[in-house]
């Protein structure tokens, strides 16, 4: 059966060691910069979610359905267990992967990962998104960035952002290359809780200390710690919350010590 999902590989040629996940709204060639530059030894998959990108946008539009496509593309590489690095909506998604999957987990890295977060703030944002779903032009979209959480991110990197995943709409404005109803449904879906891995799946959070409210709550660290004991780690790094932008250097010696 044909995989619904676009797959970005980065590094030698082999089956995966590393799976990038991205974000809400994101897609797997975000992760070029830091795979390419500061992971290059290792195979790394990083596909871009249903919905997102270049993959299928077909309902249903479900972390459960994420999880499928990703479980599925896992086996299809061989099924040896990987490193699963999820930002934001992405660390949602690895968590639920690992809790229906384990065989396929070796270790998870969560960026600031968007998980059982308020109901309340996330209908917010849906409405802010369904109210204003596009763009001018390209300067409105790289002022929307650099004036809010991609403050801190190189304006190359913005560049290469706008590049890819900046797209002409036939309402002659400028939008995501993402499909908006799934998007609204997955800010709900971020409302949902996610559960623990199972106990010896090393975990590393990092909770990005300038995102207010925090993305990564004091709940889910708590249950992470409650339920992985010593085999969770949590970090605080002084940044927004594009953690993997903002600080890839940081971002790669974490990945590379669960890899190694």
């Amino acid at each position: 059966m044909t995989s619904p999902l676009h797959v970005h590989r980065y590094g030698p040629d082999g089956p995966a060691r590393i799976l990038l996940v991205h974000g809400l709204t994101g897609h797997g060639r975000r992760w070029a910069s830091l795979a390419d530059d500061h992971l290059a030894e290792f195979p790394i998959v990083a596909p871009d979610l249903l919905g997102h990108g270049r993959s299928s946008w077909d309902a249903p539009w479900t972390i459960e359905a994420n999880v499928a496509a990703l479980a599925g593309l896992l086996d299809a590489e061989g099924g040896a267990p990987v490193v699963v690095v999820g930002h934001s909506f992405g660390g949602a998604v690895a968590l639920n992967l690992a809790a229906a999957r384990p065989d396929l987990i070796d270790g998870l890295v969560l960026l600031d990962p968007a998980v059982g977060l308020d109901g309340g703030w996330m209908r917010e944002i849906a409405d802010d998104m369904y109210g204003s779903p596009d763009y001018t032009d390209r300067e409105e979209a790289r002022q929307e960035k650099v004036n809010g959480s991609w403050a801190e991110v190189d304006a190359g990197e913005v560049e290469r952002e706008l590049d890819e995943h900046l797209v002409e709409l036939p309402n002659g404005r400028v939008g995501w290359r993402l499909e908006i109803p799934a998007m609204l449904s997955y800010w709900s879906e971020l409302t949902r809780p996610v559960p623990v891995p199972r106990d010896g799946t090393r975990t590393t959070l990092v909770r990005a200390t300038r995102t207010s409210p925090p993305y990564a709550s004091d709940e889910l660290i708590e249950s992470l710690r409650a339920g992985l004991g010593s085999d969770f780690a949590l970090l605080e790094w002084d940044c927004d919350h594009m953690v993997p932008l903002a600080k890839p250097a940081e971002t790669a010696a974490l990945i590379r010590d669960h890899a190694s």
